[in-house]
């Protein structure tokens, strides 16, 4: 249990069985009566943030929270596959928690996974894969505007926009936070 003296921005508590973190928090002392501690909570399953005050004697549960390192293995239908290096133990994870980071999913990449009472919550990929442009159309010569971009698809079927130098065949660098182009790594042929 924590005391809401121990309250702080980036704490994971639990609140009616869900695990939350303080993404804001601010101490108020009125001048008559009791300290206030004011949060604003993110719920890490659905992501829905609230606004919550505690008095300075409340007690606030703490999450049974235990992160990971695992690694990826394979996709197997709507769920992917990552395994334990020192149990091998394998785990399926759904789109429904990774959402968009499954197109960032490379075979034998290490990832931080989050589990709450055991269950898959939040998967933490590297910040920067590489991957290969399949398909885009080429940039015309001479167009040196700035920040002109095209769209491209990569490999694995993912789109994202790129600069007009980039050709089918270029690794490109991609921000996983994002989802988005950060350079090119190497030309193509």
């Amino acid at each position: 249990m924590y005391s809401a003296s121990d309250l702080r921005k980036g704490l994971k508590i639990e609140i009616d069985g869900a695990p939350c973190v303080i993404t804001d928090f601010q101490f108020v002392k009125p001048g008559k009566g009791q300290a206030l501690y004011r949060c604003k909570i993110k719920n890490l399953i659905t992501g829905s943030t609230v606004d919550k005050t505690y008095r300075a004697v409340e007690k606030i549960d703490k999450p049974n929270l235990e992160e990971r390192e695992l690694i990826y293995s394979y996709p197997d239908g709507e769920q992917f596959v990552f395994m334990d290096n020192s149990t091998y133990e394998q785990i399926h994870i759904g789109t429904d928690v990774l959402g968009n980071q499954r197109w960032f999913l490379v075979e034998d990449m290490e990832v931080n996974i989050l589990f709450h009472n055991n269950r898959p919550i939040e998967v933490t990929l590297p910040f920067f894969i590489e991957r290969t442009i399949a398909e885009t159309e080429p940039g015309a010569r001479g167009d040196t505007a700035t920040n002109v971009m095209k769209p491209a698809k990569l490999d694995n079927g993912y789109e994202i926009q790129v600069p007009l130098f980039i050709n089918e065949g270029d690794r490109v660098r991609i921000d996983t936070r994002t989802g988005k182009y950060a350079d090119r790594v190497s030309k193509g042929f």
